[in-house]
């Protein structure tokens, strides 16, 4: 068996994983990079993009049949899924390819296998490349995995994980989605304007229930009006095959009958088969790692991040925790700041969130209130006829600090990085009225919710 000693090996190469080895190999440490399955990790090849790519195909066909909205005619539109499928993967090839061309350039020595701990400095790689490596900085970059339900298995068929669903080559009719969150909400979304029957099935009293208040609302009246099926306060009980579809049985008695079942219920951690108890690693005893601010674990030579270290499932955090480890575990101070994550949901139409809701500022103990500017108020939003959603600003009344931000609407995903500046920097509402914003565009929703936060509205009636 190969042996070799490294100053980083980091185990796993998604989206944590991959930065925190480009970062320790800028700082000039001989890194080792471990993968088992395809560079770039759920994110890039069973997730982020390649859901975005069909989400912006999908979204392309829905403008093309609103064409004569605009004036313009174009008549018997259609879609070819398989080719739409295709293309989503030949572009998921490509930037792949693309990353795995940035590591070599960063002299990053890769081994394909799995990675299991022999010891607190030591790491076995089993697989395609099989040999011990070892280094005085370990990062764990692992990752997580759909979460598989004793009450309805996967079996990639009919009741089916997001990785299945991403992987299918035909279009079902008809599709029961277990879960109201992100990821299934989404799916909804997109597969609701490819024409397919949609019903959500979500426990708590709303989809999006870790979203505000107005946030699940605005999504929930808007699915409802494209004509998906949403029962919340639902229990599943069972999802049983049927004949040639899948019936979802609910602790009320009623049950769904559907060609496919999404499961989107949370996601499992992949720590149990890297021997972290040879490392000396602690979890919290469901697969999670505890990390102080500097990403290290109990063990301080040995940092962990991305899912198995944050409860924020987010590829941004996890790429972000990877640069704060690398440079901690390279010599160079950095620490993790939580005040200012951006959320970004790619349903149609999108949500970005940031910092506080107003019920969360509430909950705080701040006397806060919200400005809210409806999208159908703007010049630009008519001009390209999306006029629906708003953008809302939570503002601090005793300091005008911005606790937080949410907007729902066209771009919502691009317009939120102005928030999530303002809220990591801890500005006032005082800074957005006092900056200039171009017109026309959909940023000047910023502007004008400001404006209504301090109860000075500009294009919008007074309060009576």
């Amino acid at each position: 068996m190969q042996r070799e000693t490294f100053d980083v090996i980091v185990i796993g190469g998604g989206v944590g994983g991959y930065p925190a080895a480009i970062r320790a190999a800028q700082r000039g440490k001989k890194v080792a990079l471990i993968e088992a399955g395809l560079m770039g990790g759920t994110c890039l090849n069973r997730g982020c993009i390649p859901s975005k790519i069909l989400i912006a195909e999908a979204e392309l066909y829905h403008k093309i049949q609103h064409a004569s909205d605009f004036g313009i005619n174009a008549e018997n539109v259609s879609f070819d899924f398989s080719k739409m499928e295709a293309r989503k993967a030949s572009l998921v090839t490509k930037i792949r390819k693309g990353l795995e061309g940035l590591i070599q350039a960063n002299k990053i020595k890769v081994f394909k296998g799995y990675g299991k701990f022999t010891s607190p400095t030591e790491v076995e790689v089993i697989g395609t490349d099989n040999a011990l490596l070892k280094a005085e900085k370990i990062i764990i970059a692992t990752g997580s995995e759909p979460r598989n339900i004793s009450a309805f298995p996967f079996d990639n068929e009919k009741i089916i994980d997001s990785t299945a669903l991403l992987d299918l080559k035909k279009l079902p009719k008809s599709i029961a989605i277990i879960g109201g969150g992100v990821i299934g909400c989404e799916f909804a979304s997109l597969y609701n304007i490819l024409g397919v029957e949609v019903t959500i099935c979500e426990l708590l009293p709303s989809i999006l229930p870790m979203e505000a208040k107005a946030v699940s609302q605005a999504l929930t009246k808007n699915f409802k009006n494209r004509g998906i099926n949403i029962f919340t306060g639902a229990e599943v009980k069972a999802v049983e095959k049927k004949g040639s579809g899948v019936e979802v049985k609910l602790g009320d008695g009623n049950s769904i009958k559907a060609d496919i079942a999404l499961i989107a219920v949370g996601r499992s951690m992949n720590t149990d088969k890297i021997n972290l108890d040879k490392s000396g690693v602690k979890t919290d005893g469901k697969g999670n790692i505890p990390t102080n601010e500097e990403m290290q674990t109990n063990v301080p030579h040995i940092f962990a991040v991305g899912d198995i270290a944050s409860k924020y499932w987010l590829a941004h955090v996890a790429s972000h925790q990877g640069v704060v480890a690398a440079d901690n575990a390279c010599g160079h101070h950095a620490r993790m700041h939580y005040e200012a994550i951006p959320s970004v949901i790619f349903t149609y139409p999108e949500i970005g969130t940031c910092g506080l809701s107003l019920e969360q500022a509430k909950e705080k103990g701040y006397d806060a209130q919200v400005g809210q500017f409806p999208f159908q108020a703007l010049g630009k939003s008519q001009a390209i006829n999306e006029p629906e959603g708003f953008a809302q600003i939570v503002v601090d009344k005793k300091t005008g600090q911005i606790l937080g931000a949410q907007v729902v609407g066209y771009e919502a995903s691009s317009l939120i990085s102005e928030m999530v500046v303002a809220i990591a920097n801890e500005l006032t509402i005082e800074c957005i009225t006092d900056t200039i914003h171009a017109h026309p565009t959909l940023a000047e929703s910023w502007l004008e919710a400001a404006y209504l936060a301090i109860d000075l509205p500009l294009h919008f009636p007074p309060k009576r």
